[in-house]
């Protein structure tokens, strides 16, 4: 078996780019070789749009965590932390109503939101089952590789 040998100058002129171009991950292979580098990117969430006249329910969300809780919630052994980098979305489709709301009871590989990353929407499911304790991002918000987006007791 080969060694790896990481190739630094690449590493750092990929991270120079990420820089430039306000990326927040980019990717290369070469044969079986493939490196990523990502970085985190603060974005201000859109508002949520509002909805439909007539429509009943409970709130898609819970109340914004205060600043320090989102460090928090991604150490709970609850959280439900998103597998890639994209727009996570509370509802299959505008206009539809949500996957779940804050105190549903949810199975084991139940939907819980979808992330659309490069045109594929992607089901995140309820990894077991319990009841949803806090719903952390809003409907099109984007989200990071391991953001917490909900808690599941």
């Amino acid at each position: 078996m080969a060694r790896f040998e990481i190739d630094t100058e690449l590493i750092r002129k990929l991270a120079k780019l990420l820089e430039e171009t306000n990326l927040g991950e980019i990717e290369m292979a070469d044969g079986d070789r493939r490196i990523r580098v990502a970085r985190p990117i603060a974005v201000a969430a859109p508002p949520m749009a509002p909805l439909p006249r007539g429509a009943a329910g409970p709130p898609a969300a819970a109340p914004a965590p205060p600043a320090g809780a989102a460090g928090d919630a991604a150490m709970h052994p609850g959280a439900v932390k998103s597998p890639m980098v994209g727009t996570a979305y509370l509802a299959p489709e505008p206009g539809k109503p949500v996957f779940v709301h804050v105190g549903d009871k949810v199975a084991a590989g139940q939907t819980l939101l979808i992330i659309e990353a490069m045109k594929t929407f992607n089901p995140i499911k309820a990894p077991k089952a319990g009841t949803v304790a806090q719903i952390l991002v809003e409907n099109a918000q984007p989200v990071e590789f391991g953001e917490p987006l909900m808690i599941v007791e």
